[in-house]
């Protein structure tokens, strides 16, 4: 789920296209587990394991994993990944994934030749953490208002301000806040209440027009999706920055005013409530001061922090201060439902989010449709997980 809110501003030079995870961010806290102090990384401890202690690991897809893990090599190539290597270690090891995607058996020998797994669990020493997934929406739009298109969706306003505050501080990488400077002070922005009223009217900020303030409302939760035209065409729309307003998660709320039970909440659930009660539900999501802007993508999506591409069922995302971006890392988990099936993949973590904070904790993508739509919305799963750390980065001896 970036995604987006507080947490999807873009990380340097043009925005990126993110998202949010779905459900996190309506329901849950934003932090998945409280970190403790550790030498080697605040709040995450990784511990030796072995290839055996994965479950399912000889029958996974590993051409998948391979084809996932190779998009983050333009990641790696350019930032490395800090404790587990510079830029310049890695060349070797994307030369040889490169070289390793024909077949399934080459594809897990690459991964058992170039990595060691180490078992992610929080400072305290707790393995279990939080699985949730999300999706790319897919609503109905045009290039033009009319009675049934009237809910804009816009681009980023000029005006508005991103600042990097890991240039102030160093202890505050990967955190912005957005604004609008008067005066010679930045100061905040409109809010949803503000803009969904006109604030922004009549400066053809108007990328595109939707059916639904509700499903525009979820689209700026996940961060990017796409809109299907009149003449059947489809426009990929992508995060474009934030009004830099704090993020409210509306299912808190629906949860504490016994509007929906606890044990019955999902974003499909949130979603009923809204089109059951249109004038209240408006108020509701007015209580989410945060905006997201769009941006218009062209080639594949959506694309998360690590700038590739989002393979579904595969790329994950993690809380990038204790997971860096483009590392796999084997999954397990279980997907919602009644017979609570297992999920036990080699994922890669290629994005971020708002609500993924924590060392044991993961946001998977599930791609576009209602099937992803589905999984997303309604997954609430604990989980574990294995990093794989590049041997390259072990010290001899």
């Amino acid at each position: 789920m970036a995604s987006a809110g507080t947490a999807r501003q873009p990380r340097g030079g043009a925005p990126r296209p993110v998202r949010i995870c779905a459900l996190a961010l309506f329901v849950l806290s934003a932090a998945a587990c409280a970190p403790a102090e550790r030498k080697e990384s605040a709040g995450v401890r990784f511990e030796p394991a072995r290839f055996s202690d994965l479950r399912g690991w000889a029958d996974d897809n590993h051409r998948a994993a391979l084809v996932t893990f190779l998009k983050s090599c333009r990641w790696l190539l350019r930032h490395g990944t800090g404790r587990f290597g510079r830029a310049a270690d890695w060349r070797a090891v994307c030369r040889e994934a490169r070289a390793s995607t024909g077949r399934a058996p080459d594809a897990r020998r690459f991964f058992e030749r170039n990595f060691v797994p180490v078992r992610v669990t929080a400072g305290d020493g707790n393995p279990d953490g939080l699985v949730t997934g999300y999706f790319e929406p897919q609503l109905r739009g045009s290039r033009k208002r009319d009675t049934r298109y009237s809910v804009p969706l816009y681009k980023r306003p000029p005006e508005l301000i991103t600042v990097d505050l890991s240039r102030f501080r160093n202890d505050l990488k990967g955190r912005r806040v957005a604004g609008l400077a008067v005066n010679g002070a930045l100061k905040p922005y409109h809010d949803r209440a503000s803009i969904d009223g006109g604030a922004l009217d009549n400066r053809g900020l108007e990328l595109v027009w939707v059916d639904s303030a509700i499903d525009a409302f979820f689209l700026q939760i996940q961060g990017s999706g796409q809109v299907r035209l009149r003449d059947g065409t489809v426009m990929r729309l992508g995060y474009a920055g934030f009004n830099g307003q704090p993020y409210t998660a509306i299912g808190r709320a629906l949860i504490r005013n016994g509007a929906i039970p606890a044990e019955k909440m999902s974003m499909q659930a949130i979603r009923r409530w809204l089109k059951a009660n249109p004038k209240a539900g408006r108020k509701l999501m007015h209580t989410n001061r945060s905006y997201v802007f769009f941006r218009q993508l062209s080639g594949p999506g959506p694309v998360g922090t690590a700038g590739v591409a989002l393979t579904p069922g595969r790329s994950v995302a993690v809380d990038r201060h204790r997971i860096p971006l483009g590392m796999p890392l084997w999954l397990e988990t279980t997907l919602p439902g009644g017979r609570a099936e297992p999920f036990r993949r080699l994922v890669v973590s290629q994005d971020t989010g708002g609500a993924i904070s924590g060392a044991v904790r993961a946001d998977i993508f599930w791609g576009a449709g209602p099937r992803a739509a589905e999984i997303a919305g309604h997954m609430k799963s604990s989980g574990r997980y294995w990093l794989l750390r590049p041997r390259f980065s072990i010290p001899s001896g």
